[in-house]
């Protein structure tokens, strides 16, 4: 057994504390639907700001990323615009605001306000439900998958057994890690039901504080371990670079020939090609704005079309610091203690498990505890947001809009529980599906964003989309999302023998262009061969949220209307912003990782960008809110 009953102590506090978060706010979340799925508008951005940070630091993800720092090193900071991260600059910088001001509650509810109410419109609708829950129950199997396998470490089987007198074949060795889910997906399950947004919010800066000092104890730990020349004598030369070339140089086969097989499996040793693909993806991504998630629901939460932009700017300030000082300390201490770690899972090295491992080797009692009660605190915090996105789209756009428009109170209370419950066991079913957290988060990255980018990309640029456009476009992209990441998953032979450059975790990312064109040319097609929006439609959608891009015949018809209108032409300076915005989010990346590998010149440079990309934006941007 490798819990000691003080960290026993630890977890059974920070568990005891979300279930009365959940009670507490109970009865203020079942005053309305407003209340219950985004707080009545009414919490602080910088609150909110601190819960999406929490749900961004989920376990499986951190997981993911301590295997990628141990193998990449500083060339890792890149691999995550695969999400892409730098979309909350995107979002902090115009696109936060300009959905905040629709007033709406979900993603699908707004499209009304963009398309109006026709037969495009309601297609569009059912559409945006389908992409959200389909995103939604992927992202809660990854938690799911990933929680399981990383309490397995910590709380063996066969302790559990011989506690509670049980047979260990009672249930499979391949989904033990799933049983171990289930038990906390209970508890995130419950005060995110109970309390709704509010709920979420504050068990979310609860985790985040605690998450905060773990990150701290254990940066702290690993620099105490790291002596001058130390980590060059261990790692390959290029390891503490971020820079690359169109290569990927590590070699790591005189240091840990498994980890040469770990870069050989991940497919990213093209890596400019790699790159190039990811950041087009990723371009493309962030101007169709935030996908139907928890990301969304938490603009939609904030109380004005400015505390969304100030919220969203948040993100990147409190999360990559803290996040990325847990994970350079475990990939450090990982490197150096590499023989004391048990990564082998049966008869094969599983660099997944780096993180448990890394834990059980060096925390002592009471600190396990404190950091197993941060990251269950990230899974729960991720999960809770996830489950709320999820909740609100079933409940307001398919319960309140077709089934029953007039729902009491007590309806709507009673319907919002039985979709959080029904939402849950889906996604436990899919992680009993799917068992690898790189390979769900690949396909949904790759595959499922893809279909996502064309629609939602022409709707807030191109005045010409309507819903009949916007729906085939989301459609046809569905459709090649599902194709593809159902090849990536159980048939990559047919993608890896005919192109041996494409590697089997990264055909989604390699196909998106074709997942790309086929949508587009659905949006083109089924936008042409019908007839425009309402007139009155377009132009409010106009006048209210004031977008730049080709509107030039909806601005004309506005003008006419009201001469004192003026048009959006802060194109350039967004953009201009967007860039230094990336480049400044990018330093609070590597800022801690310099800190732990002690990079001392490397970060007295970083912090010099950074201070330059902050005072940069505080005129250009922060002055200009009011603006935007």
């Amino acid at each position: 057994m490798v819990l000691s009953l003080l960290d026993f102590i630890v977890i059974g506090a920070y568990i005891l504390a979300t279930v009365f978060i959940g009670l507490y706010f109970k009865k203020a979340a079942e005053k309305n639907k407003s209340e219950y799925l985004l707080g009545g508008n009414k919490l602080p951005w910088y609150m909110l700001g601190l819960s999406n940070a929490s749900g961004m630091f989920d376990i499986s993800g951190t997981m993911w990323l301590v295997t990628l720092m141990f193998v990449y090193g500083l060339k890792s900071i890149w691999i995550p615009w695969l999400w892409p991260t730098f979309n909350q600059i995107f979002l902090m910088m115009f696109l936060s605001a300009w959905l905040r001001k629709s007033n709406v509650t979900t993603g699908a509810e707004w499209i009304g306000t963009r398309f109006g109410n026709g037969t495009g419109s309601r297609l569009s609708h059912g559409v945006v439900i389908i992409f959200a829950l389909l995103v939604g129950l992927s992202m809660l199997a990854y938690g799911f998958v990933g929680l399981g396998k990383f309490l397995t470490i910590f709380i063996p089987w066969s302790f559990v057994c011989e506690h509670l007198g049980l047979s260990q074949d009672i249930i499979p060795a391949q989904y033990v890690p799933h049983a171990y889910g289930i038990v906390f997906t209970i508890f995130a399950t419950f005060y995110a039901i109970m309390g709704g947004m509010v709920s979420i919010v504050w068990a979310d800066v609860m985790q985040y504080g605690i998450m905060t000092v773990s990150a701290l104890v254990i940066g702290i730990v690993a620099m105490n371990q790291v002596t001058p020349g130390l980590l060059d004598s261990l790692t390959p030369n290029g390891w503490n670079s971020p820079f690359f070339g169109s290569v990927l140089d590590l070699d790591w086969s005189a240091k840990l020939h498994e980890v040469s097989q770990k870069i050989e499996e991940d497919g990213y040793s093209l890596f400019s090609l790699f790159f190039g693909f990811m950041f087009m993806k990723g371009i493309l991504v962030s101007l169709a704005g935030p996908a139907p998630t928890y990301d969304m629901q938490k603009i939609l939460a904030t109380k004005s079309p400015k505390e969304a932009m100030k919220m969203s700017g948040s993100v990147s300030v409190v999360l990559s610091p803290v996040r990325y000082f847990m994970i350079a300390g475990f990939a450090v201490l990982a490197i150096i203690n590499y023989d004391k770690l048990n990564l082998l899972v049966g008869d094969k090295v599983d660099f997944e498990q780096i993180l448990p491992s890394a834990i059980v080797s060096f925390a002592p009692a009471g600190l396990m505890g404190l950091l197993l009660a941060g990251l269950l605190a990230a899974f729960m915090s991720t999960f809770a947001g996830t489950l709320n996105a999820a909740q609100a789209y079933v409940s307001n756009d398919i319960y309140l809009k077709f089934i029953n428009p007039k729902a009491t109170e007590k309806q709507i209370k009673s319907s919002n529980y039985t979709v959080g419950i029904g939402v849950v066991l889906l996604s436990t079913f899919l992680g009993f599906v799917l068992a690898d957290v790189n390979e769900i988060l690949q396909v949904v990255t790759g595959a499922f964003y893809a279909s996502y980018i064309a629609s939602n990309v022409l709707k807030w640029y191109w005045w010409r989309l309507n819903g009949e456009g916007y729906f085939w476009g989301m459609f046809t992209g569905i459709l090649m999302g599902v194709i593809v990441g159902g090849i990536q998953l159980f048939a990559p032979e047919i993608i890896t023998e005919n192109f041996a450059f494409i590697p089997k975790n990264l055909i989604g990312l390699y196909l998106f262009p074709i997942i790309l064109l086929i949508s587009f040319i659905g949006c083109i097609i089924g936008t042409l061969s019908t007839a425009p929006t309402n007139p009155e439609t377009l132009e409010t959608f106009y006048k209210s949220i004031k977008p730049w891009g080709f509107w030039k015949p909806v601005y004309n018809s506005v003008k006419a209307k009201d001469p004192s209108f003026v048009r959006n032409k802060r194109f350039a300076i967004d953009m201009f912003n967007v860039l230094i915005g990336i480049i400044g989010q990018t330093t609070l990346v590597v800022l801690p990782i310099f800190i732990i590998i002690k990079e001392w010149n490397w970060l007295i440079a970083t912090i010099i960008v950074g201070l330059i990309s902050g005072i940069i934006l505080k005129y250009t941007w922060w002055n200009k809110l009011d603006e935007i």
